[in-house]
């Protein structure tokens, strides 16, 4: 049986108007014989409690072309819709609702705009510019439904500017198709049938009608929450299984790494973290009581006072900080510390497996493979003692991901603008990171564009445009932060790093320290330090990665690839590098962005993390492609080369040490009885990046105090270079060298006027020396210095040099 329309009307307690509705709609296709054809009604009684489905029997008993199917229970519109869509025969489906808001004669301009546009569907549109809308709702109704629209057009269907006006026009067959594989049977029906046309590529236009609200309305403002409710569970009933399994995996490893960690929260300390575990616990805890205290999160004085630091300019991660806020308070920042690591590289993993399984390989498991090379690489693992801002990186292949939807050119807009709000928001995760990234993908569209650059042609303009709407999306958002972080209280210009920051071509095939055959004796010579080894690939990765270029060189992304991981790894050499084993020293390309700006602030060796997920995604295409070959042996071989090369890779543990505690001076808040408002607690030797005990003081017993010094990042000079930790002063240097030699120099009345001077600019309000190394040359010093031998309190020394003593 074929006809040439179907009309589908779903029905749930209607027996008051549906019959004017069913008359109206038999009326308006009786009229126009010729243009109409052959049609059918079909009403779907929807296990109405009312005399519904009696009034659409009688209808049917005066007009044989409606058809009635009746459910004894009510399901919803989704289900009643899918039920009439599959049980019609018409070249093309209308689907109206009961209370024909949207007058029947409307069908003529839908109908008329699918012919002469060759549209799949044609949606009646109240919030069309052209609508005329006869009767208006109550304007708040009106308001929030205006809002629960916009907000599925941002999850689910964008573009579209009215998804839930009942009254939408299909091709027959492709309506049929797309209600066959639907699954919802509420009100978010219309969004998942047209998120099926969007996907399968079928074209929908909008077409302005008439409407007018109708008393009585079954849909409610609180509906639209309804349907974003269904299309989430919708999304989650998508989630693979394989997905999940993966992302599990990721966490279960990320939970091994850090094991030792989460076994002693109260006292283990990364081993390998120098005093960054101490800084990035102070920067959670002092978010944490910014937020609280509705402070400005962009600076604070319990460091370095009274100068202050500027977080916006130091890694505070105010992306992850802030969120966490609760669970600092309620668990401390030792507990945020290590959620934040655990959590952040398990996801970083199954975002990279997203992207490679979404944008290039099929094969799960090789996507598998892909993610977890680009998250728990050797580099990675190295910032995975101190540096989370390098470890979270989940956000990174969302970027790459919008960049490449870009190209598609398919919703610019609407990219640019999710393109925009993600770079916005990893820069309050990492700037440099971000930097990193970009320079990244910079260097894989123009090794792509080279090997392809038919695509090139086509995907540069909406990539352009892309950009500069994203553009327009993040900067007004950070203007005001970045203008705080490079021109506000406590700013720098760049910061020295050294001239030893690249890495040896050696470090590239060197086992890292945490690797299962790597050493720390065999890795420190070639790197900043444990936190630092950027490019500890290991051998038998590069033979690898070099095997699989050769192998699929055929591939334009795969060259692409390639390029960007040469390009990257000569990047992070450094201004000029020597050949090992010779006296010849080349000049680096990084030479020419040394001192740009922005670049003369990165670490350079860092540059070599970008090959991370360039090899993974190598690492992805070869597991797929040995996926695919027939023979077993082949594939077992294969596979078993692949595993040869990872294994010695593979990481281990972190170590941790046992933690110093905190002095009961500072743990039984003793010191409040030495410090007046705005004074500051200085610490013995002060502290600086060598050794921040005392922002651990600070951050586990509630910030109660402020200290002289720190560790941070800050200005230093009348250039303002930026420098890790506060601007040294002579007694801060003086007490930092005792502490390393042992020896007391002699001390007269200049250095105690220095002293004193010292103390004055630090507004201290209480010198305090705890245990430690050489405390007791330490204790001689202070004493010459300030002219008493101080008093021993709760286990520590103290010297009283504030108000509150004078006072006394």
């Amino acid at each position: 049986m074929r006809v040439d329309l179907t009309v589908v009307v779903p029905a749930y307690n209607e027996e008051i108007r549906l019959r004017p509705t069913l008359d109206a709609i038999c009326a308006h296709l009786r009229a126009d014989p010729e243009r109409w054809g052959s049609w059918e009604l079909i009403v779907v009684d929807d296990g109405s409690t009312d005399g519904t489905a009696e009034i659409a029997r009688e209808a049917a008993k005066e007009e044989p072309r409606i058809h009635v199917l009746s459910d004894g229970v009510n399901r919803g519109k989704g289900h009643a819709l899918r039920t009439g869509v599959l049980a019609s025969y018409g070249r093309r489906v209308l689907f109206t609702d009961a209370d024909l808001a949207t007058p029947v004669g409307e069908l003529d301009r839908l109908d008329a705009e699918m012919t002469a546009t060759g549209a799949d569907a044609a949606i009646g549109s109240r919030a069309h510019p052209d609508a005329r809308i006869e009767v208006h709702q109550r304007r708040l109704r009106e308001w929030l439904g205006r809002l629960g629209n916009a907000l599925i057009r941002v999850v689910a269907v964008s573009g579209i500017r009215d998804t839930q006006c009942g009254f939408k026009l299909f091709d027959g067959e492709k309506a049929r198709a797309a209600f066959a594989a639907s699954r919802l049977d509420g009100w978010a029906i219309d969004v998942e049938i047209l998120r099926h046309f969007r996907r399968a590529g079928w074209q929908v236009t909008e077409v302005p009608v008439s409407w007018s609200h109708m008393p009585g309305s079954k849909v409610r403002p609180g509906d639209y929450g309804r349907v974003l409710l269904e299309l989430l569970r919708l999304r989650a009933r998508a989630v693979r299984r394989a997905d999940l399994a993966v992302t599990g995996l990721f966490l279960l490893a990320s939970v091994l790494l850090y094991k030792d960690l989460w076994a002693d929260l109260g006292h283990a300390y990364l081993r390998d973290a120098g005093q960054d575990q101490n800084q990035w616990e102070w920067f959670f805890a002092v978010t944490a009581d910014n937020v609280v205290h509705l402070r400005n999160p962009l600076f604070t004085t319990l460091q370095n006072n009274p100068d202050g630091v500027n977080l916006m300019a130091n890694t505070a991660m105010l992306g992850l900080s802030v969120p966490f806020t609760p669970v600092t308070l309620l668990l401390g920042p030792t507990v945020t510390w290590a959620l934040v690591l655990t959590l952040g590289l398990a996801a970083t993993g199954a975002s990279w497996y997203w992207l490679i399984a979404r944008r290039l390989v099929r094969n799960r498991a090789a996507a598998a493979l892909g993610g977890a090379f680009a998250a728990f690489a050797p580099p990675m693992i190295s910032h995975g003692n101190a540096h989370p801002n390098f470890l979270v990186l989940f956000m990174i292949p969302l970027i790459v991901d919008r960049a490449l939807r870009l190209c598609e050119g398919r919703n610019v807009t609407r990219d640019g603008v999710v393109l925009g709000l993600f770079a916005t928001y990893q820069i309050f995760l990492g700037e440099e990171p971000l930097l990193l990234a970009a320079v990244g993908m910079l260097l894989f569209a123009l090794a792509y564009a080279l090997a392809r650059r038919d695509v090139a042609r086509t995907a540069w303009r909406p990539l352009m445009r892309g950009i500069g709407t994203a553009l327009m999306v993040c900067l007004p958002l950070v203007a005001f932060p970045l203008g705080w972080q490079f021109f506000g209280p406590q700013s720098y210009t760049s910061v020295l790093h050294g001239d030893n920051a690249g890495n040896s071509p050696l470090a590239f095939l060197q086992f890292s320290g945490r690797a299962l055959l790597g050493t720390d004796a065999g890795a420190d010579p070639l790197a900043m330090n444990r936190t630092e080894q950027n490019a500890f690939f290991g051998w038998t990765v590069i033979a690898l990665a070099c095997a699989v270029v050769i192998a699929l060189w055929r591939s334009g992304a795969v060259r692409a690839l390639a390029a960007t991981g040469v390009a990257a790894a000569l990047l992070s050499l450094g201004p000029k590098f020597r050949i090992p084993y010779t006296d010849i020293v080349l000049t680096g390309p990084w030479r020419a962005l040394a001192h740009q700006p922005l670049f003369e602030s990165v670490i350079e060796s860092r540059v070599a993390m970008i090959c991370a997920p360039v090899i993974g995604m190598l690492l992805a295409l070869a597991a797929d492609r040995l996926a695919a070959v027939p023979r077993r042996t082949t594939r077992a071989a294969g596979l078993l080369v692949l595993a040869a090369a990872l294994v010695p890779v593979l990481p281990t543990p972190y170590p941790v040490r046992e933690r110093t505690p905190v002095p009961d001076f500072i743990a039984q808040d003793l010191y409040r009885d030495y410090l007046a408002e705005g004074e500051s607690l200085v610490t013995v030797p002060l502290p600086d990046p060598g050794s921040a005990e005392a922002l651990y003081w600070q951050s586990s017993t509630g910030l109660g105090f402020r200290v002289a010094g720190g560790y941070f990042n800050g200005p230093w000079g009348p250039d303002r270079i930026g420098i890790y930790g506060a601007t040294p002063r002579h007694t801060s240097n003086l007490l930092g060298e005792v502490r390393g030699s042992g020896h007391v120099p002699e001390l007269g009345p200049g250095w105690q006027a220095q002293a004193r001077a010292d103390l004055a600019a630090w507004r201290a309000g209480v010198v305090v020396l705890a245990p430690q190394y050489n405390d007791g040359p330490l204790h001689e010093t202070v004493t010459k210095l300030l002219g008493t031998p101080g008093e021993n309190v709760a286990g520590v020394w103290v010297w009283d040099v504030g108000t509150r003593g004078d006072a006394q």
